[in-house]
């Protein structure tokens, strides 16, 4: 079966298998992997010779390099300092120590293959760990930010193991010694000034010409070239495509290339899971079961245990420690990438690289169950929950609350405060304590949704009610518990859009304002000021927009969940409109004065009985610089 032919099965057989995985909540790793697995010798043996696949599909590993250098801006890597440099560097040295020792005494291995193997399972999958905190929404959190850190760390010392590995073989090789590191370091002197004195000056030069599809073939041809260069040397592909991409981190073209080059690196990595998939020797699972699984999870508990205390040895608690120990518990697709070199060089056998490839690849399918059991399980044992601290309840509760103190509720809270009005706000986030103090105010920190922090925040005595969180569902969750447990509460809503604002009429909620619908009025009137038209023209102008676009929305509402008919009356709403604009006589006509005023429909609040252009004395433009910034987040 020709190459052409083979890589066609498998770019059909991914398409079809990857998209299936994810929807039985597999990572997309795995999925290559499995699909690998599927075509390879040991299931329907349609891949006969992966090894010729490999070749191609080891420049996807050569362009991730490029990536993750292409990442590695020097303000990044000093702002995670702390994380990257002290967490990682432990993480990797004390784990492949560790197992390290654990190859050289159950494997009876060298000390050279003993490194290799206890470092390459050292290395976690940063794709497998990142998309499984993507998923379960944790990556912004403590354990995430920790994980995420260490895994670049480990990102980038799989390169000097990548370059360590030849200098390990005990065939003859350009790869030994002082020579090797020393056309590493002039290599890099070289790529320097390259990047300084030829590669930017030509990114220029391609930009200027307007051709913008060439910057593809332009981060293409650089990395094609250094890697061609540094094989010529002897030198790691990996290293320098690398290195390629820290010296580009910088460049003004950073963002296009990797936009450019990204694609392609998914692609043939993923082709390169899938050959590692066919390489996968699965007739060893079934000669030797009990040692494969127990290997497994024999490298699951060692990290984890590890990791545990090293997490704890830096103050982090417990169940952030247990969570980070969970999450880089398996094995890496850099453990195949190093196998694969060190395979190639002969530090390791293909008798000890392929049981070792399959208890990396059960290692990942373990990761998802065990993330599952630490956290119902093993978390509560040694870190119960503790209950959100929350201010003293006073005796007097404030007649207003704000729930989310975003900028929208802040404003609010500012205009409360400038009258003397006390307020109580909840919020999930505590960096806003100082915030909502300095401001007369008391914070509640927890889920607005919860009724018990509504009680607790004194809604059963509160006059006015604003809710200003950004997120619908919840948004409607707080305004539907209050419609009908607190019916005589005035409630002040924001919503999203139009379609939000339909979903609150529906509760009944009366006072709704959209997001940017004021704002956007506002510019709207200084536009046309812009453009020529008189003062009170343009607030005629917006304020027959206004009270057409509130009897559109009155309108509506009863069929919006009608996409064709809501369509047909907008539709209609913007014929009238540009008729009624296009006349002025017809203008003249349909003053804003004959519509009038329904505080159900106002999204100002504000009272227009009359129309400002017959008192132009009212209309007041502030200075821009007169405005005050609002409180940051």
């Amino acid at each position: 079966m020709s190459p052409l032919l083979q890589i066609t099965i498998f770019l059909g057989a991914a398409l079809l298998f990857v998209p299936l995985g994810k929807k039985l909540g597999i990572a997309t790793v795995l999925g290559y992997l499995f699909t690998g697995i599927l075509l390879g010798p040991s299931v329907f043996n349609i891949a006969r010779d992966p090894e010729e696949i490999m070749h191609l599909a080891e420049f996807g590993v050569i362009l991730l390099m490029f990536l993750i250098g292409l990442e590695l801006r020097p303000q990044r890597l000093w702002e995670m300092r702390q994380s990257i440099f002290v967490m990682g560097s432990l993480q990797v040295l004390v784990t492949g120590i560790v197992l390290m020792g654990t190859a050289f005494l159950l494997l009876q291995q060298s000390l050279s293959a003993s490194f290799v193997i206890g470092f390459a399972l050292a290395l976690s999958s940063t794709a497998f760990v990142l998309q499984l905190l993507s998923e379960k929404q944790q990556l912004n959190t403590t354990h995430g930010q920790q994980s995420f850190s260490i895994l670049l760390f480990q990102d980038i010392a799989a390169i000097p193991l990548l370059a360590v590995i030849p200098l390990l073989s005990g065939a003859e090789s350009t790869h030994h010694g002082i020579a090797y590191f020393a056309a590493i370091i002039a290599t890099f002197t070289g790529l320097f000034l390259f990047s300084r004195y030829v590669m930017r000056p030509f990114f220029r030069f391609v930009a200027k010409s307007g051709a913008t599809e060439l910057l593809t073939a332009v981060g293409l041809f650089i990395v094609l070239a250094v890697v061609l260069l540094m094989d010529s040397l002897g030198i790691s592909t990996t290293l320098g495509a690398f290195l390629t991409g820290v010296l580009l981190a910088d460049s003004e073209f950073r963002h296009e290339i990797e936009a450019s080059i990204s694609p392609f690196k998914g692609l043939l990595l993923g082709l390169f899971f899938m050959t590692v998939g066919m390489t996968t020797q699965l007739n060893l699972l079934v000669d030797i079961p009990v040692q494969i699984i127990g290997a497994a999870l024999l490298l699951i508990v060692i990290k984890m245990l590890v990791m545990t205390a090293i997490a704890r040895f830096k103050k982090i608690s417990w169940s952030n420690s247990l969570m980070i120990a969970t999450c880089l518990a398996q094995g890496g697709e850099f453990a195949f990438v190093v196998l694969s070199v060190a395979k190639s060089e002969k530090v390791l056998t293909a008798a000890i690289v392929e049981p070792i490839t399959l208890v990396v690849t059960l290692s990942m399918v373990f990761t998802p169950v065990i993330f599952w059991l630490v956290g119902t399980f093993i978390l509560p044992l040694f870190d119960k929950p503790q209950a959100p601290h929350y201010d003293e309840i006073p005796n007097q509760h404030p007649p207003l609350i704000i729930a989310g103190f975003g900028r929208v509720g802040q404003i609010v809270a500012r205009l409360a405060h400038m009258q003397h009005f006390s307020f109580t706000a909840i919020d999930q986030s505590l960096q806003k304590i100082d915030f909502v103090r300095r401001y007369g105010g008391t914070l509640y920190y927890g889920d607005v949704t919860l009724p018990d922090i509504l009680r607790a925040a004194g809604i059963e005595q509160a006059k006015v009610f604003v809710l200003a969180i950004d997120d619908v569902e919840d948004s409607m969750n707080v305004a539907r518990h209050i419609r009908l447990n607190y019916p005589n509460l005035t409630l002040l809503v924001r919503a999203r859009d139009r379609y939000h604002m339909h979903l609150l009429r529906d509760l009944g909620v009366k006072h709704i304002w959209r997001e940017t619908y004021l704002t956007s009025l506002g510019i709207g009137y200084r536009t046309l000021c812009a453009l020529g038209l008189d003062k009170s023209a343009a607030y005629d102008s917006i304020e027959l927009f206004r009270n057409y676009d509130e009897e559109l929305l009155s309108r509506q509402q009863r069929i919006y969940t009608d996409e064709q008919k809501v369509y047909e009356s907008y539709r209609d709403f913007l014929s009238e409109l540009e008729h009624l604009f296009e006349s002025d006589a017809e203008a003249t006509q349909h003053d804003p004065k004959q519509f009038q005023d329904n505080p159900d429909l106002d999204e100002s609040g504000l009272e227009r009985k009359t129309v400002l252009a017959q008192h132009p004395e009212h209309i007041r433009i502030n200075d821009e610089t007169k405005n005050s910034s609002d409180i940051q987040h």
